[in-house]
């Protein structure tokens, strides 16, 4: 069995723009709801995480309680007619404006042409939103065809302009046009078709001829998601619509298929992922010891148990990095440290979590008492053990520990600006980091007197640095599939851009500290070891800037394995600095 992506598979560029518009309107609407004016696009899994989020749709303005002063709509990327639009303002309703700028061209190129008495004929889904939308700026002087019938019971036109629904097919636009061109001679044409929805449909039907099976995904009540399927099943190829992957395990996959997968406009990148994921995953069952092996570590990537031994991998780095003697208590403490606020802050409200649309969701969502009473015995149990070293270390503990556990929630009135620790820009990366380097470096020098040494010094930067750049790029993942995460990460409050540049300079200025602290007296030898951490950092930033195909527990296991690797390359310096001292 083969599988292959298509390369235009993911969210158009309209509907990409709707969605982080509500999503910024999301991060700072202070507790209230607001609506947008329909679905915001056609994937029913999307609009269930917005829904969580406080995002309503609504199908007419009279759906707005009257009562709600300050109520703002979002208009999606489809559009709306100038009639819709007159009513929302005249119920003085905050308007935001998500069409996108290639259905506002549309709209533009009607408004002008039925303004100099041109027939308006826009060929497309007369049920289709955006459709009727477009309608409306003809100014009663429209007509909407989607079949050769249609066209027959057009007359008496002198001038006809015509215009294609964006997400249309080409062939069945230009055949239309031609019906429309030899009864009408006059007829003005515009070319609207969005180039994506072409690319789209011409890689469908390359890919269609190519495969065994093909494997649409998108909603249902998607037009271009629907018109993908029939392009595919019109090559005569044996074609699945599915929303979701769990439809995809009804299906009997042959390990011999060639398997073409392609997605609509509007299905975010995290759904093909897992369709991806699962058939590849069919593709692999013979090889078993690869598959027992593969399952193992995506589960401890998933509950966040490689992660944890990560932390503690990291721990392990900041003694011998400091010179000092290696103690497993601070080691283990740390470990269940972040095991038990990864996993608090995914439970206690998974509304305002990251874990919505991740590969985590599923498991969590089903065992949420467990993690809870998991996470609440390792933090006891951290407790406990930072107790054993004094009640400085257990005092400092529990201070960042009630820090991470309120990160999530609401503790300021509804009034203020950030209600939540996590309504602070860029928290989530900052606050993460910190934390790590903190109970990793910082807990286990809370009894001594010289906690500003040269060496620690080095190592909290060091933590920091691995902490702050692998979750940055983590959230760079999930933009890339289109996952809905808020301005408390660094990539949305400055741009992928930006973030990429602010972590390649953490990592430049990383790599010179390593370089020379050792030769300066600051650290011990063990940080020319840890450049291997670097080097393998420096790798996951190149990887963030392509999409490899990946699945999302895939990725985050290659990020998280840079703190195994500081961990295990400082293990393999101590031994060979014990067998070349003996």
């Amino acid at each position: 069995m083969s599988v292959k992506l298509a390369k235009t598979a993911g969210f158009c560029m309209g509907v990409k723009r709707a969605v982080d518009i509500v999503l910024e309107m999301a991060q700072k609407k202070g507790g209230k709801t607001f609506y947008t004016f329909g679905p915001l696009i056609h994937n029913p899994q999307t609009i269930q995480l917005l829904e969580k989020r406080g995002i309503v749709p609504v199908r007419h303005v009279d759906d707005i309680e009257k009562g709600d002063k300050d109520a703002t709509i979002v208009i999606r990327a489809h559009g709306i007619s100038p009639e819709e639009r007159r009513r929302i303002k005249e119920r003085n309703i905050r308007i935001i404006d998500a069409t996108c700028p290639k259905v506002a061209h549309v709209q533009a190129i009607i408004k002008k042409h039925a303004k100099q008495g041109c027939h308006i004929v826009i060929v497309g889904d007369p049920e289709h939103p955006e459709v009727n939308g477009l309608l409306g700026y003809a100014g009663g002087r429209g007509s909407v065809v989607c079949c050769d019938r249609d066209v027959d019971i057009l007359n008496g036109l002198d001038r006809v302009c015509v215009v294609a629904q964006t997400t249309q097919n080409q062939e069945d636009y230009a055949r239309i046009v031609a019906l429309i061109k030899a009864k009408f001679p006059e007829t003005v044409v515009f070319d609207t078709i969005c180039d994506s929805t072409e690319k789209r449909q011409t890689e469908v039907r390359e890919l269609s001829s190519e495969m065994d099976v093909m494997v649409i995904v998108g909603g249902r009540n998607s037009a271009n998601t629907m018109r993908l399927a029939m392009l595919s099943e019109a090559g005569g190829t044996p074609t699945y619509h599915i929303e979701t992957v769990d439809e995809l395990k009804q299906i009997q996959l042959n390990h011999g298929d060639r398997i073409g997968i392609s997605a609509g406009a509007s299905t975010p990148n995290w759904i093909i992922d897992r369709v991806v994921e699962y058939v590849k995953l069919v593709q692999g069952q013979n090889r078993v010891r690869f598959s027992r092996l593969r399952h193992f570590w995506a589960f401890s990537v998933m509950t966040d148990i490689y992660a944890s031994v990560g932390a503690g991998c990291l721990a392990f780095a900041s003694m011998l990095l400091q010179k000092f003697p290696v103690d497993m208590v601070p080691i283990i403490t740390t470990a269940l440290f972040v095991f038990s606020m990864h996993t608090f802050n995914r439970v206690i409200n998974p509304r305002t979590s990251s874990i919505l649309g991740s590969f985590r969701e599923e498991t969590y969502q089903r065992y949420t008492r467990l993690y809870t009473v998991l996470a609440m015995a390792f933090m006891m149990a951290a407790l406990i053990l930072s107790l054993s070293a004094g009640l400085a270390p257990f005092i400092l503990l529990l201070c960042i520990s009630v820090l991470g556990v309120l990160y999530n929630t609401k503790i300021m009135p509804a009034s203020w600006r950030f209600e939540s620790l996590k309504d602070l820009p860029g928290s989530k990366n900052v606050f993460m980091a910190a934390a790590w380097a903190l109970v990793a470096v910082i807990l286990p020098q809370m009894t001594s007197f010289n906690l500003f040494k040269p060496g620690m010094i080095v190592a909290f930067l060091f933590i920091f640095s691995v902490v702050f750049i692998r979750s940055a790029m983590s959230d760079m993942l999930d933009i890339q599939s289109d996952k809905l995460i808020g301005r408390e990460t660094i990539p949305v409050l400055i741009g992928k851009g930006n973030t990429q540049k602010l972590l390649k300079g953490m990592w430049g200025v990383m790599f010179v500290i390593l370089l020379i602290s050792h030769p300066l007296g600051w650290a011990s030898s063990v940080n020319y070891a840890l450049l291997t951490c670097l080097f393998y950092i420096w790798i996951c930033l190149k990887l963030c800037d392509r999409r490899t195909g990946l699945s999302g527990v895939a990725l985050e296991g290659i990020l998280e394995t840079s703190y195994l690797i500081a961990g295990i390359s400082a293990f393999f310096w101590l031994l060979w600095l014990h067998i070349a001292g003996s």
